[in-house]
């Protein structure tokens, strides 16, 4: 059995299994500017992975590569043991991929469960006609995909805004708004960016508990940018460190913690 298929020992004794998905040797350009040197690393099936760094390490233009928005200049990125070729970001959605925003993207004038259902678009077949007219089969989809809907925003707990409009709603809830959209998709990778930036305390409590009832009831793959190192160390199985577009760091949240690449970039002084 290679390493990629083999499972993996977290540190509080939590198998998660083999490499779903591979960045080699990533590069991404802008003009003359170099968002991301020659980066390597690996997601496994089931993990909280973290991206972490300092603004401008490159973290969410990794993510944009991750989920088709950028198509890097060299380097590869291989998904379920494939290298992926250069790909639109509705087809990695397609394939299972599903990402929330830095900047919240959803859409105001329409109510939360409008919202979440728009998530559910890579699994609609019927065409505008048949939606249109609303019956067999397109009535049938509109049912199955509102159940699945109604299920995620159960396990959100947002069933009391479900039809206030998302422009009404303060910042954390719009969050949570949105990581229900992604869940919607029903990803077996789930793309986080910065989910508790702006948020406080009891937002951050909650959104924390969300990901990883997420990631042990869903059984999704997770990988997120996040600044608050708190948060990182508590939910992440791995962590990838990223500074100036290059990778310094790769391991447990202890194994970067006593990195004194990382400490010295990034954490700052170590602590006893």
């Amino acid at each position: 059995m290679n390493a990629a298929a083999q499972e993996y020992i977290t540190e509080d004794g939590r198998k998660i299994g083999g490499v779903v998905m591979e960045m080699k040797n990533i590069t991404l350009r802008f003009g003359g500017v170099i968002a991301i040197k020659d980066i390597s690393f690996d997601i496994r099936e089931g993990e909280i992975r973290a991206i972490i760094g300092p603004n401008g390490a490159g973290k969410s233009s990794m993510l944009n590569v991750i989920s088709g928005f950028y198509n890097p200049q060299e380097g590869e990125v291989w998904y379920k043991g494939a290298r992926r070729p250069q790909m639109r970001p509705y087809q990695v959605a397609a394939q299972g991929i599903a990402r929330t925003f830095q900047n919240i993207a959803l859409f105001e004038g329409m109510s939360v469960l409008d919202n979440v259902m728009t998530g559910r678009l890579t699994h609609m077949t019927t065409n505008l006609f048949q939606q249109g007219i609303w019956y067999g089969k397109a009535r049938q989809e509109e049912i199955a995909n509102r159940e699945k809907v109604e299920e995620i925003i159960d396990f959100l707990e947002i069933q009391a805004i479900r039809k206030t409009p998302v422009g009404r709603l303060p910042y954390g809830l719009k969050k949570r708004v949105e990581l229900a959209r992604a869940l919607a998709a029903e990803p077996s990778i789930l793309l986080l960016d910065e989910p508790m930036a702006g948020m406080n305390v009891e937002e951050k409590e909650d959104m924390s508990r969300f990901i990883l009832d997420v990631n042990d009831e869903f059984g999704t793959t997770i990988a997120l940018i996040e600044h608050d190192m708190g948060v990182v160390m508590d939910l992440s199985d791995r962590v990838v460190v990223m500074d100036y577009g290059k990778k310094i760091g790769d391991g447990t949240p202890d194994e970067v913690r006593s990195n004194q690449d990382v400490i010295d970039a990034y954490l700052g002084v170590a602590h006893d």
